[in-house]
């Protein structure tokens, strides 16, 4: 049974999360401080974390980098504050999703699918590591390596990863990421692409800036170069 903690101030909102989420046999914890959030993550290891922004003692995005200090569980940010500049805030803080208040609990339900499929690692045929110059990615083992040291990623910028080296030289449309990544829902969410590619980039390239490995075709997709 999958754990998801809910971290929310509004007691009415989080109780009918709580309700919804039991009902689809997820194991629930329900918190409304950013304090008692970080404890939880600590010692119940939930599967995902939905959060708010508008905590009483810690604003979300803290809460959230707090728990990219040391944890790559999906986190999904939940939030009245629906800038785009919000929303790039806090997915550049480590949320793998974002969902504006209102919502409909049919559309949270399949993020937390979604979620839950993205921090699961995959079993199948077994795949020989992709080494390159500066990283090896082994696809069986779920993990990065840079300089024989582990490379921490999210689930989500994982995902991404994973679909560019799978396709290794072959260019995958943004759209062909986002609806594998996150969902159908999401098809035309590409600032989401600008956010995970740049945090790829800064963790796995050796110049940002002048990407080697994950480049851009502009206006039509992604290719991993190996």
């Amino acid at each position: 049974m999958s754990r998801v903690l809910v971290v929310d101030d509004d007691l009415a909102l989080a109780r009918a999360l709580g309700i919804n989420l039991r009902a689809h046999g997820y194991e629930v914890t329900v918190v409304h401080d950013g304090k008692a959030a970080l404890d939880r993550v600590a010692h119940v290891h939930p599967n995902v974390v939905i959060l708010d922004l508008g905590l009483p003692d810690i604003d979300g995005v803290e809460v959230l980098q707090g728990i990219r200090g040391w944890s790559s569980i999906p986190v999904i940010v939940l939030s009245a504050r629906s800038t785009s500049a919000e929303k790039v805030e806090a997915l550049d803080a480590g949320a793998d999703d974002y969902v504006t208040k209102p919502f409909g609990m049919a559309e949270l339900l399949a993020r937390v699918r979604a979620a839950v499929r993205r921090g699961t690692p995959g079993t199948g045929e077994v795949v020989e590591p992709v080494v390159t110059a500066d990283f090896t990615v082994d696809l069986d083992a779920h993990r990065v390596l840079r300089g024989g040291e582990p490379v921490r990623l999210t689930p989500t910028e994982w995902s991404m990863l994973e679909i560019l080296v799978r396709h290794s030289g072959k260019l995958v449309p943004g759209k062909q990421l986002l609806v594998e990544v996150w969902g159908p829902a999401y098809e035309t969410e590409t600032h989401y692409l600008r956010v995970y590619m740049a945090q790829l980039r800064r963790k796995l390239e050796p110049d940002p800036a002048r990407p080697r490995y994950l480049i851009t075709e502009p206006g039509v997709g992604y290719r991993f170069q190996g």
